[in-house]
């Protein structure tokens, strides 16, 4: 985790400091500089403008009751005019100036959270749940996406008014000047009353956000389950309890950003009167004129406005900071992801697994382990099976072995054997490319992305020919896509042809034969396939593992069968090893298995 992220439990994702936060922003506004200049300069010119207009009513209330004629009148006209056009002109191009900055930035950042998600140990993000990922790359994004499109411009619109029009206001009598600034210690004391209870009222209002959306998806994605258990009413009152407290929290917030207004107000209401006395005070002695209070009067009240958005809009603005914080700290935390860079030859390894210990607690001393003294030594080219009942560790250790997950203890990794490769090599050590070079895996949740059949196989080698993909699905036994009338120019997924869940795992299995590995790991690769499409897919699997080792978590007993060796697991060991025939010959566990399987 990065030195600058803030402690979190290990039921969510880190979280980033402000100040490490804004430091990410950095180096992206620096590559928009010009734009930046391009913004300020046009926020000048606008709030510059809007001093025109009280110029011109405070001169007039001078110089009509002095007996000025109607010429007078029209310059003032044509000044505010003109200072109307500069205004529209300015604002126009300080938002399309912001767009250039704000939008790339918002899109650069959304890319390295997703980049930096699709990269955290599948361990980690099963702790936290997926809700709180799915609302850091969702729900903080887009709030960060409607700040920078809506509150940034109000913002920067608003902190350049305010400089401006109070340095006219102090141009116009240094005196008044001096009465307006009783504001400031005002202000600050509405900051420092307000900045401290807000950031934390925002962040717990986000990570609320965050649970309800945990909730939702849970009960969205286990329907099927609720329905059959007749548990859905539970499932419900957890998903209101959660959408409960979120909207508890939005009305706090709310019912605290009125307080924070209250207070702003008083000091409006305090300084424009104190503004009103001085300002007749100094027109009854002579030393200045009616003009210019009503002058200073109109520019202190231009400020209402700016000042009032800008704490209106602080709510949203600590609200896109609490999502920026959240954000990056999902960059910060894949980050620190142990894989080393660089090139690393390993030459025709074996897949050594020694000692596994694995528990999801956070302590990894806890007494919970799903995995407890597990040791495996896979060689090119075979294929090992893995039996057992549910939870009996079996998911767990094909994880590891892909290299998704790092073992509380113990050691997982490939072993050359030859002084002239790499030799002993940690799977988490390795850099991503050299990994899944080695070790490629498929479970039973496979995903059709929305595109062409060709862009779907070729997601491991995206260069692969037609040539490479036809043969690669021909191998795997993916007769159906031949028959596609657009063949592999076909649109697939979400917007294009649905497909079977048999022809969502070949998919799935062809991407292995085209990434070529050394291994392969099926976690229960035909187990969503149904019956008869299970005994298609098994021909599949064993097709697609031909030539390269395995380690196949085996939902159905044919399949491990046909394997080189069996591992039979129970409540986190091995329990039996050997072939099948001596398996069934001991009359153990297996042969219990298998003989119910027969019958």
């Amino acid at each position: 985790m990065s030195a600058s992220a803030e402690p979190t439990d290990q039921t969510t994702l880190s979280i980033a400091s402000r100040r490490r936060s804004f430091a990410h922003l950095a180096p992206l506004l620096r590559l928009r500089w010009s734009w930046l200049v391009v913004l300020v300069l046009a926020g000048i010119a606008n709030a510059g403008a809007g001093l025109v207009g009280p110029w011109a009513i405070g001169r007039l209330v001078d110089v009509l009751p002095a007996g000025a004629g109607s010429d007078v009148v029209i310059e003032c006209a044509i000044a505010v005019a003109i200072a109307g056009v500069v205004m529209a002109l300015g604002t126009w191009i300080g938002a399309w100036a912001l767009a250039h900055i704000a939008m790339p930035i918002v899109g650069d950042l959304r890319t390295q959270v997703v980049e930096s998600a699709l990269s955290l140990q599948s361990q980690r993000v099963e702790s936290t749940g997926t809700g709180d990922l799915v609302s850091r790359v969702a729900d903080d994004s887009r709030k960060i996406s409607e700040a920078a499109a809506q509150v940034l411009p109000l913002i920067v619109e608003s902190l350049l008014i305010v400089i401006v029009s109070a340095i006219g206001l102090a141009a116009i009598d240094w005196r008044l000047g001096l009465v307006g600034l009783v504001a400031v210690p005002m202000y600050w004391l509405t900051l420092r009353w307000y900045l401290p209870r807000s950031e934390p009222i925002y962040k717990e209002e986000r990570a609320a956000f965050g649970r309800r959306a945990g909730r939702l998806l849970g009960g969205l994605t286990g329907a099927r389950t609720l329905r059959a258990y007749r548990a859905e009413a539970g499932e419900l009152d957890r998903i209101d309890a959660a959408s409960g407290q979120a909207r508890d929290l939005s009305i706090g917030v709310f019912s605290f950003l009125t307080r924070a207004f209250s207070r702003n107000n008083r000091a409006e209401a305090v300084v424009l009167s104190l503004l009103l006395i001085a300002g007749f005070v100094l027109v009854f002695s002579g030393q200045t004129t009616a003009g210019a209070v009503t002058t200073a009067a109109l520019v202190f009240h231009r400020l209402f406005n700016p000042i009032g958005a800008l704490v209106g809009l602080f709510d949203q603005i600590q609200s896109a900071g609490a999502s920026l914080t959240r954000m990056v700290g999902v960059i910060d935390e894949a980050s620190t992801s142990p894989r080393r860079s660089g090139d690393i030859c390993i030459n025709r390894p074996a897949l050594v697994l020694e000692n596994l210990w694995f528990t999801y607690d956070e302590d990894p001393g806890s007494s919970n382990h799903v995995l407890k003294g597990v040791s495996l030594r896979l060689e090119p080219g075979e294929v090992v099976a893995v039996v057992g009942t549910t939870g009996a560790g079996k998911s767990t250790l094909a994880r590891i072995a892909a290299g998704l997950s790092a073992p509380s203890c113990g050691w997982a990794g490939l072993d050359s054997g030859t002084a002239a490769s790499a030799g002993e090599v940690e799977l988490t050590a390795l850099p991503e490319s050299v990994l899944r070079s080695h070790i490629s895996m498929v479970s039973q949740e496979v995903h059709t992305f929305s595109g062409t059949l060709r862009e779907n196989v070729a997601l491991p080698v995206p260069d692969a020919t037609d040539e490479q993909i036809a043969a690669a699905l021909t191998r795997v036994g993916a007769g159906w896509a031949g028959e596609l009338s657009e063949g592999l120019d076909t649109e697939v997924g979400d917007g294009g042809i649905r497909l079977s869940a048999v022809a969502d795992q070949s998919i799935a299995l062809a991407r292995l034969v085209l990434a070529d590995p050394d291994f392969a790991i099926l976690d229960e690769a035909s187990a969503e396939a149904g019956s008869a499409g299970a005994h298609v897919l098994e021909a599949s699997a064993r097709a697609a593992v031909v030539g390269r080792g395995a380690l196949v978590v085996a939902h159905r007993l044919s399949q491990a069968e046909t394997a080189d060796r069996v591992l039979v697991m129970a409540h986190g060991r091995i329990v039996e090893e050997g072939t099948h025939e001596e398996l069934v010959a001991a009359g153990g566990r297996y042969a219990q298995l298998w003989s119910a399987w027969s019958a």
